[in-house]
């Protein structure tokens, strides 16, 4: 049995989330808030960050990356054609590529700011750095968010998914992003409508379900968050 500990809105820890239900994964979460540092995550990753995965009795696995191929080292290959990572070296490459543009770069200029911003400062205490949102930054992600996209949707025009002809970890990784900042009502669709187009397929998955039916406490979801027409 898998033991995942996430955030419920961190979106690495979604994108992993996302992954085990995708791969039929039986596992078990434990929800935490890392900024309180607790001792059980803490015993687990030094980092304190999530997530952590830790399958019955063996070593904890942190971190996006190292688990998503875990992930496919133990399971992927039972699943043949529904496998999220790409047979051919090149690929698997460019799958890598785009996931660590998804949950690094995206993150980092835009949904890290947002999530931070406008949901985890709600609930950390000030000590921790919890308070008002900060304008700069918010101001900063909305900018970027619009180059991102663009990008994004100019992949996908050349593209059946974002890192090629198959569905991939890349998919689910920049979905994964995406859905935070839909949350919040911070994604301008009318942007780009490859993108849209994409996310409206991505989001109709069942993986997804869990994810869209989660809400913070006195912050309703946007309009188009539950919307499979949106």
């Amino acid at each position: 049995m898998l033991t995942l500990y996430h955030h419920p809105f961190s979106p690495s820890s979604r994108f992993i989330r996302m992954v085990l239900f995708e791969y039929g994964a039986e596992f078990q979460s434990v929800a935490v808030n890392p900024w309180e540092r607790p001792q059980e995550l803490l015993r687990l990753n030094a980092a304190g960050t999530v997530p952590v995965i830790v399958e019955n009795e063996g070593p904890a696995i942190c971190g996006p990356g190292p688990i998503v191929e875990y992930l496919d080292e133990t399971r992927g290959y039972a699943m043949a054609d529904r496998r999220l990572m790409p047979d051919h070296p090149e690929a698997r490459a460019e799958t890598r590529r785009l996931v660590d543009w998804a949950l690094g770069k995206f993150d980092q200029e835009v949904v890290g700011h947002l999530v931070r911003e406008r949901i985890y400062k709600q609930t950390m205490p000030r000590t921790a750095g919890g308070g008002e949102p900060d304008s700069n930054a918010l101001r900063v992600a909305r900018a970027n968010i619009q180059h991102h996209l663009k990008y994004f949707g100019y992949l996908i025009a050349s593209r059946r998914w974002l890192g090629g002809d198959r569905l991939s970890f890349a998919d689910f990784a920049l979905a994964a992003e995406m859905s935070c900042a839909d949350y919040l009502g911070e994604v301008p669709w009318s942007a780009d409508e490859n993108i849209k187009n994409w996310y409206a397929r991505m989001k109709s998955r069942p993986c997804m379900r869990p994810l869209l039916q989660e809400k913070i406490l006195g912050m309703p979801p946007a309009q188009t968050y539950a919307d499979l027409d949106f």
